[in-house]
């Protein structure tokens, strides 16, 4: 089983492009809704526009079937489910703005839900041959797994934060430009993991030093926080900066007092050690704070595809590099990796040794095991201005 999920993340990794802004990271679906076909009547939602149906397996879940108590139990939870939210629509605010926009064609429960990558979700939004309209896939056997049969309540939140695929992803608008970052691929001081292994936390810190100078970046590429006003260490409390770009200035300091610790420090050594190694053998190349109202996420991993391989360093490694972005306004969710390291602050609040922790963790749970695909293209579109 091992070896098939290496073969499968190899086959991902091979797969991915993020050249086309009309697919979501992570939430990339199947390749086209109308194949999701369905094999019920429409449970009707009053109030609402759209209709749950039952639909088949598609692509790794194509044959499967359901115990049928557990499909009329899917179908209840989720046709009560979205009766709350909609009786209460002012609670729910993405909800709300998908009803108004009329952008959710339809519900459709299948007995396992897969993106490209046989990566498995809960929820999936795939597009329609209808611009800006959407369809949301349930998985049954996850309800099931994560004991949301029979719980429409205990459902309802995570229902809530699907909407903010359901709407970027009916969002047809450009994502915009992007700041050019030079970087200097052939000096660049990529080491192997022998040499990394052997090496000192002085001697970590100073390879640091030179990928700062050569290859890693910790500026946000959109510029999204230019003229924000930024949070007091420790509380929610934001200030006005004093300058127009004192926001992006002391948040790459952060970010890079944070790397700094997480490389010298013998703790990370031991307990996020791929974290570690990522940063010095140049599979990271940008770690940065982000302003993206949009997403919920508090920090996202952005793997390049194979196609999108640099070469760097006297070696000539080929590396798809990736980017570890901090949403500075948002607070962790539960099931984040660092939850407990934020004490319930704001991304933007953290102090460099929470920030250090947070980072590593973001790169030690999520550098392979999330799919490669990510939410990189969706993202893009919904990238600050």
């Amino acid at each position: 089983m091992r070896m098939l999920n290496r073969f499968l993340t190899l086959l991902a990794i091979v797969a991915f492009g993020i050249g086309n802004p009309s697919e979501s990271f992570g939430h990339d679906g199947h390749a086209k809704a109308s194949d999701h076909i369905t094999t019920s009547i429409g449970h009707e939602i009053s109030g609402a526009g759209f209709k749950v149906y039952l639909g088949e397996g598609k692509g790794a879940a194509e044959g499967m079937e359901l115990d049928p108590s557990v499909s009329e139990n899917a179908v209840q939870t989720v046709v009560e489910a979205f009766s709350v939210m909609t009786l209460q629509r002012t609670q729910y605010p993405r909800y709300d703005q998908a009803l108004r926009k009329g952008v959710l064609d339809k519900v459709v429960i299948e007995p396992k839900v897969f993106n490209r990558f046989v990566k498995e979700f809960l929820f999936l939004v795939a597009r329609t041959t209808q611009p800006k309209q959407v369809i949301l896939l349930v998985n049954a056997s996850m309800l099931k797994q994560e004991q949301y049969l029979n719980h429409p309540q205990k459902l309802i939140p995570r229902l809530e934060r699907e909407f903010q695929w359901v709407l970027s992803k009916a969002d047809t608008q450009p994502k915009p430009r992007k700041v050019l970052i030079e970087r200097d691929l052939q000096d660049a001081p990529i080491k192997s993991v022998k040499e990394i292994k052997h090496m000192s936390g002085e001697e970590r810190n100073q390879t640091l030093q030179a990928l700062f100078e050569t290859y890693l970046v910790t500026v946000d590429d959109y510029q999204s926080l230019l003229d924000q006003p930024y949070y007091d260490v420790g509380t929610t409390t934001l200030l006005k900066p004093a300058h127009p770009d004192s926001t992006i200035k002391l948040y790459d300091i952060r970010v890079r007092e944070a790397l700094q610790r997480l490389i010298q420090a013998p703790y990370f050594v031991e307990h996020t050690p791929k974290a570690v190694r990522n940063l010095l053998n140049g599979r990271i190349w940008c770690v940065a704070f982000v302003k993206i109202d949009k997403r919920d996420w508090a920090t996202r991993t952005r793997v390049a595809p194979k196609e999108k391989s640099v070469i760097v360093g006297p070696q000539k490694q080929s590396v798809q590099p990736a980017k570890i972005l901090i949403n500075y306004h948002r607070k962790a969710e539960p099931e984040d990796p660092f939850y407990a390291e934020t004490q319930g602050l704001p991304m933007g609040a953290l102090s460099a040794d929470q920030l250090a922790r947070v980072i590593a963790l973001e790169i030690e749970k999520n550098i392979t095991d999330k799919s490669m695909r990510g939410h990189v293209a969706q993202d893009e579109q919904s990238a600050p201005e």
